[in-house]
């Protein structure tokens, strides 16, 4: 394949695929997006410190208030300042903590949603640039699934790490630190080794049921691919009556889906369970040292409250720590996927030298070669064989065959969705492979045998073979394509809604409606794809005749299967099997009694005569 990879915009390099990609992999590659706001957090995670301390100092103060407590009513020192001292002083505590907290969000929020979003619109525009054959081969609410759950999956991870993961862990360093430097170092281990077990058991068993959740998962993508697959084709189910079918079809994922839901919620009760018989184990233990050192003086009521407020606070965010490190996993399964459309291989690049087409006259349309061209889209079929003509500048070529012959390849091709496997294609001299896809799209307009619009309006659809274009230039498009009389009878004229994929308009009115946006986008190179097989007789004639007073002053190539549409063409080109077995004009060609006047003769259903061709 020629060429380097582009770089998708953004500003991030696309990251190298690996076979086996840990978490921490995944992590890393989120990492940039989120340092580039770097000072932000640095001051969230000095937020998040404070907050801790904060924390920690909430029930220290309550502690030595409890102590201070220990006076005699009406005595001289239940008139001190020391109380009233320690009971401002532990709100304002509780009011730092939840100040450092709120302040760590409110810093953090930007750069989250920024990582999002140009995460999301790398990916978006990656996609665009992958090849027709991947976009051919994936369904899009699979893939769609995939971008919200990757995006969602940032938003989650980070909030989790940040607002409960990593706060935790600061916190039980604290808490660690404070028990072995006040207390008996027993205090230290038996919290110590209880989290530490919690933390190793949670994890252990959230593997064990992880494959639980990813079975979930894919059963519910693959029931959304095919309930958004049906309901896309919902003619085609009421065509054949087949509703039962797509529903009971829906229903086999969703069996799936809740086998595996049932199996999750049991593996669940299991890790609860485990969960709180370690945290009532630890609590015992720590209490019963507590209480013992109350017993023999060496701490106070204060000391115990403190102990127990102590684990509680510890305690507390790890009950959910099962389900934080669960979405965690999945979060970062979720977020894979989506990088994994990032790292797609983009099989046609531009090359690291490639330039803008350079049209040599614009106004007349450059001039179109294929020398020896070879192509195929897998090894076993080959469509294309050492293929070579020349449609000269500012003139209309017309290709006809059989299907199958390699016809709308052609377009393909000129478009650059495939590149050729041998051979070339040169538009005013220069080979496509070597100019910038960009330009090279921006010269050639399409109008392809199947057209699919927009769900949006009339005038959106016409206008997007040139978003910028005024009211005025979208109604002389439309008036172009034959079709100006038939929105202005609309009740909303060109503000009418076309629906899903353009289902409610008639097919006939679909290919007009690209037709129009065609001809608004101006280019030098003009391609139909059947462009008026879906269009009655009259409106194809009258078309035909706007077409050919178009495609004087461009380069036009028109794939074709009804011949009457391509009688004036300057030159036609006969393919079956991949090559071209007749080239002339439309007289030409019947004059030499060859394939094109056999199937003259069967669409026509008349005698071999040029005479009478002529008169017809």
């Amino acid at each position: 394949m020629r060429g380097a990879q582009n770089q998708p915009s953004g500003g991030m390099l696309p990251i190298k695929r690996a076979a086996n990609r840990s978490d921490w992999q995944v992590i890393k590659d989120l990492l940039p997006y989120l340092f580039e706001h770097r000072f932000r957090v640095l001051f969230a995670m000095l937020c998040l410190v404070a907050a801790k301390f904060a924390n920690l100092g909430v029930p220290i103060v309550l502690k030595d208030l409890i102590d201070a407590m220990n006076i005699k009513p009406g005595s001289l020192q239940s008139y001190l300042i020391v109380p009233a001292g320690l009971i401002v002083g532990y709100g304002a505590l509780r009011l730092l903590a939840s100040l450092f907290s709120e302040l760590r969000e409110l810093l953090f929020a930007k750069v989250t949603q920024s990582a999002v979003r140009k995460i999301a619109l790398q990916v978006f525009e990656h996609l665009h640039a992958l090849s027709l054959q991947f976009h051919l081969g994936r369904q899009t609410g699979g893939v769609s699934r995939d971008i919200e759950r990757g995006t969602r999956g940032i938003q989650t991870l980070v909030s989790f790490s940040l607002y409960s993961i990593l706060p935790t862990m600061i916190e039980f360093a604290l808490v660690l630190a404070y028990f072995a430097y006040n207390y008996d170092i027993w205090f230290a281990i038996i919290t110590f080794v209880a989290l530490v077990v919690y933390i190793f058991y949670t994890i252990k068993v959230t593997e064990w049921r992880t494959h639980y959740r990813r079975t979930m998962n894919e059963m519910d993508s693959k029931a959304n691919q095919r309930a958004i697959d049906s309901l896309i084709n919902f003619e085609t189910v009421k065509y054949f009556g087949n509703e039962h079918f797509e529903a009971r079809r829906y229903d086999e994922n969703l069996k799936h889906y809740q086998s595996a839901a049932i199996l999750s919620q049991q593996s669940l009760a299991i890790l609860n369970l485990g969960q709180q018989a370690i945290i009532a184990v630890g609590l015992v233990l720590i209490l019963w040292r507590a209480t013992q050192g109350v017993v023999d003086g060496s701490m106070t009521l204060g000391d115990l409250v403190l102990v127990n407020t102590l684990m509680i606070q510890l305690y507390i965010p790890l009950n959910f720590l099962g389900v934080i490190y669960r979405e965690m996993k999945q979060s970062i399964t979720d977020m894979d996927h989506m990088f994994t459309l990032l790292n797609e291989d983009q099989e046609i690049k531009d090359s690291k030298d490639a330039k803008p087409l350079l049209i040599r006259d614009f106004a007349k349309g450059p001039e179109v070669r294929f020398e020896h061209v070879y192509f195929s889209y897998n090894k076993k079929r080959e469509i294309l064989k050492d293929l070579s003509f020349t449609i000269p500048a500012g003139t209309i070529t017309a290709v006809v065959g059989q299907s199958g012959a390699g016809k709308s390849t052609l377009a393909r091709l000129l478009f650059r969705f495939y590149d050729v496997q041998s051979g070339a294609i040169l538009l005013d001299g220069q080979n496509i492979q070597d100019v910038e896809q960009a330009s090279l799209r921006k010269v050639i307009g399409i109008v392809p045998q199947d057209t699919v619009l927009f769900n949006d309006t009339i005038a959106y659809n016409i206008a997007y073979g040139s978003p910028q274009a005024s009211r005025e230039a979208i109604v002389e498009a439309a008036r172009a394509a034959q079709m100006s009389q038939f929105i202005e009878h609309l009740p909303e004229g060109y503000d009418t809604p076309v629906g899903e994929r353009g289902l409610k308009l008639s097919g006939g009115e679909k290919q007009r409606v690209a037709i129009a946006r065609t001809l608004l986008k101006k280019p030098a190179l003009l391609i139909f794809d059947e462009a008026t097989s879906a269009l009655d007789s009259r409106t194809e004639r009258a078309f035909q005749e706007e077409l050919f007073n178009l495609a004087k002053n461009r380069t036009t190539l028109i794939i074709a299967h009804r011949l009457s549409t391509v009688v004036h063409a300057d030159q036609i080109l006969v393919m079956d099997h991949g090559q071209i077995i007749e080239r002339g004009t439309h007289y030409e060609l019947l004059e030499s009694n060859g394939r094109y006047a056999s199937m003259w003769q069967l669409q026509e259903n008349a005698p071999i005569d040029p005479d009478q061709a002529i008169d017809n």
